[in-house]
C-alpha cells in the first residue's frame, strides 16, 4: 500500500521516525501514539499513514483501519469511559492538518479531564429536518 506523506506536517514526520513519539500500534495503514498535549491521562491520537486534511478525502482502506486501531487502544487505556473525536476543519477544531482520531478517557463526570464538551442542540422543525435529509440523500 503506497502512503502519502506531506515534509512539513508534524504527523507525517512522526509516521517517517524524524520526530520521536510514544508509539503504541502501527499497522500498514495507520500510527498510534501518545498526545503530548493530552486532556486526560491515555489521551492517544490515531493517525493514517496517508497525508489528508480531512477525512473525506481519504482513501476508504486507510478510514477502515482507525477505528479497530482505535478500539484496541480504548480497550488498553481501561477507562470505562472514553471520547472518540475526529475533527475536520479550522471550525470543527482541527487544529494538525493531517486526519486523526483522538481517543480520550473520560476519567469523571468533572470539568478537570477529558473531553468537556456542550451539545447546542438546534430546534429544527420536521419540515428542515425533512429537507436536508433529501439535501443529503441525493448526494449518495
Amino acid at each position: 500500500m503506497a502512503s502519502k506523506h506531506l515534509a512539513s506536517c508534524i504527523f507525517c514526520k512522526i509516521i517517517k521516525g524524524e520526530i520521536p513519539s510514544y508509539k503504541l500500534i502501527e499497522t500498514e495503514l495507520s500510527y498510534s501514539f501518545m498526545d503530548i498535549g493530552p486532556i486526560a491521562k491515555g489521551h492517544t491520537l490515531v493517525i493514517p499513514k496517508y497525508h489528508t486534511e480531512k477525512l473525506h478525502d481519504l482513501p476508504d482502506e486507510y478510514a477502515a483501519d482507525l477505528l479497530p486501531v482505535a478500539k484496541k487502544i480504548a480497550k488498553a487505556i481501561g477507562a470505562p469511559d472514553y471520547n472518540i473525536l475526529q475533527n475536520n476543519g479550522r471550525n470543527a477544531h482541527q487544529v494538525v492538518d493531517h486526519v486523526h482520531v483522538h481517543v480520550i478517557p473520560k476519567p469523571d463526570a468533572s470539568k478537570d479531564a477529558g473531553l468537556v464538551i456542550g451539545w447546542p442542540t438546534q430546534n429544527l422543525s420536521k419540515d428542515e429536518i425533512a429537507s436536508e435529509y433529501e439535501r443529503v440523500k441525493q448526494k449518495l
